[in-house]
């Protein structure tokens, strides 16, 4: 059909979506939240017109938020803010009262607004301070051309607050226009319609037609270029990098094929992804229609692409259907790790899903040895009332949440689990859910409708794994495992067995060393392949792991390692390294590293280590 007419549906789905989310906000549906002080049953956001300025050096960003609400005949609205000065307030265009609640550590402060029943629009005037922990700027340095700063925002899970006055709460969604102003030689792009090229005057204009909640909303500025995949993808890098993150997401397209293929059409029209700077705290964030992504997934041979099939996956998983609360968090990510396995699948073959899945196994088995004193962590429905969400972002949410759907599929059939989770999209689209809807959901239109009996209440309010859980093989393991296990035994290693090994193969290989593996066994693996001075990032971390773990000293291993801390901002990663350091009672050296790498982490990383290593 005619590119017009797919223009018009599209037109007509995003219009279809809106009337909906407006529909829910007239509505006392919203369920109570503690992670946001907003009251979204008497007043709240539906529309966001932000008006910025970027000024890199003050570190500063300033500007108005004005907010279309619904107003359920209240006196206030209540806005989420941390860290923020809020300089003025306006309610339908007139001046009116506001007052900043008491700081709470994790929440912030709560912004009430006094407001008239009839009052249709609200506007707040603020900056952000020194304090704000979603954004970080970097010097020109800190990047990887090293000739103009950076900035990026990082909402999730409730950073937002920090950088905007906002409802910040998963289950208000909202639509946002946006007008940014930066420096001349900048660009700026956000999770919404973007530019392809730089503007004259720095001053660019976004628009988010589909209401997404506040976590997903960013911004990135820098000296960034886009170049084309597709119609519909692309990447946005620096100009070193643009070259190499093209060639390593070439597949993009494929997997957007892919992943509609399985679940349908893919609402965001644009898919796109911007590597960040190192010090980008996560792995990749799904920001709808641009992917952050950290550059240690630049690999060179597409091995460590999963992560941009996982955030792919979220513009099903978490944008189209998002969890109600942070209590919910598995139904973000369970349901992604188990689509992003699916989509390596159908591109990849089953045999690289099976390692992915395997490795995530050992992943899940390693997070229940660290929570076996807190039990009730490990339930897929979590209790985080009086915590910090990122406690509940572990691997209980995204492994035990994938093996729970990967086992409920292998008892229904992949084809019933697949029109079920087709339709749970469908239905659920551009709104939010939580765990007992989906398990209401899940019984009427899943197993009490083919008469299939599961232990679905288990699975999800009970500690640990269930006994039924499906048991994932894979045979190039299972290889990896002799060729160690002979290792062990012979002191002497089959090089040519290893060398068509996929990175996840060596990954397996490298993580499944054995307690007793001695010095001079490690020193004839790095000298054998060159563990130490590996360019793959995956690879780094689990030898770096292992040499602290072991206490090996080789290969000027030492120095590479805090090179990594210094220059990873990674937050699994350097999590991953100091947890070693201070397993193996080498507090005093990870310190020591941490305290010239701090200053390179978002908050999100440096919050975690500080926590960690008991410094500040």
């Amino acid at each position: 059909m005619k590119k017009g007419f797919f223009l018009a549906i599209t037109c007509l789905s995003i219009l279809s979506s809106c009337n909906q989310a407006k529909e829910k906000m007239t509505k006392n549906t919203y369920t109570e939240e503690s992670h946001s002080f907003a009251q979204p049953n008497e007043a709240v956001i539906t529309h966001l017109d932000l008006d910025i300025d970027v000024d890199f050096d003050a570190q500063v960003i300033s500007g108005t938020a004005t907010y279309d609400i619904v107003n359920n005949a209240a006196s206030q609205i209540i806005l989420d803010s941390k860290f923020l000065n809020i300089n003025e307030v306006t309610a339908d265009g007139e001046a009116t009262t506001f007052e900043l609640g008491k700081m709470d550590e994790i929440l912030g402060q709560s912004l009430t607004i006094a407001i008239q029943k009839d009052t249709q629009k609200i506007a707040v005037t603020y900056n952000t301070t020194s304090q704000t922990e979603a954004l970080q700027w970097l010097t020109a340095q800190q990047t990887a051309d090293k000739t103009n700063p950076f900035l990026f925002t990082q909402g999730q899970a409730i950073l937002t607050r920090t950088w905007i006055p906002i409802q910040d709460s998963p289950q208000i969604r909202f639509t946002y226009n946006a007008t940014v102003k930066v420096p001349s030689n900048l660009m700026a792009v956000m999770s919404a319609e973007n530019p392809k090229e730089k503007t004259t005057n720095g001053k660019y204009h976004f628009k988010m037609e589909q209401p997404i909640p506040a976590y997903l909303i960013a911004l990135a500025v820098g000296d960034i270029e886009y170049k084309t995949i597709s119609d519909r993808t692309g990447v946005y890098a620096e100009n070193s990098m643009l070259e190499k993150a093209h060639e390593e997401f070439s597949d993009m397209e494929k997997m957007v094929v892919a992943a509609e293929n399985l679940y349908g059409a893919y609402d965001w029209e644009q898919f796109d992804v911007i590597v960040l700077p190192p010090s980008f705290p996560f792995g990749g964030m799904e920001n709808p229609r641009l992917t952050f992504a950290t550059p240690t997934v630049i690999a060179g041979d597409k091995s460590l692409t999963s992560l941009v099939a996982h955030e792919l996956a979220h513009s099903w998983s978490g944008n189209l259907v998002t969890n109600a609360t942070w209590n919910d968090f598995w139904l973000n990510e369970g349901f992604t790790v188990y689509f992003e396995t699916r989509i390596m699948e159908a591109l990849y073959g089953k045999e690289r899903a099976n390692m992915l899945a395997l490795i995530g196994r050992q992943d899940l088995e390693d997070e229940l040895e660290s929570l076996k004193d807190r039990p009730n962590d490990t339930k897929l429905k979590l209790d985080l009332k009086g915590r910090n969400p990122d406690d509940g972002m572990n691997s209980i949410a995204y492994d035990k949440g994938y093996l729970f759907l990967r086992t409920l599929e292998e008892k229904v059939g992949r084809e019933q689990m697949d029109a079920f989770l087709k339709s749970y999209f469908k239905k659920n689209a551009f709104s939010t859910t939580n765990t007992e809807d989906f398990v209401t959901y899940l019984n009427a239109n899943l197993l009490e409708k083919n008469n299939i009996t599961f232990n679905t209440e288990e699975w999800i309010y009970e500690p640990g794994i269930p006994d039924n859980a499906a048991v994932i093989e894979s045979d190039a393991f299972s290889n990896v495992e002799k060729t160690l296990q002979s290792f062990i035994d012979t002191d002497k290693i089959d090089v040519a067995a290893t060398s068509q090994w996929t990175p996840q193969e060596w990954v397996h290989f490298i993580r499944n060393f054995p307690e007793d593996m001695t010095i001079e066994q490690l020193q004839e693996l790095d000298n054998s392949f060159n563990f130490t001075v590996s360019t793959n990032s995956y690879i780094n971390m689990v030898w770096y792991e292992q040499s602290i773990r072991h206490g090996y000293h080789g290969n000027n291993v030492d120095n590479k390692i805090a090179e990594f801390l210094n220059s990873v901002g990674r937050r699994w990663y350097v999590t991953t390294l100091y947890k070693a350091f201070k397993r193996a009672g080498r507090t005093d050296e990870a310190i020591a590293i941490y305290k010239t790498a701090r200053p390179n982490y978002h908050s999100v990383t440096a919050n975690t280590i500080d926590e960690l290593l008991g410094v500040s």
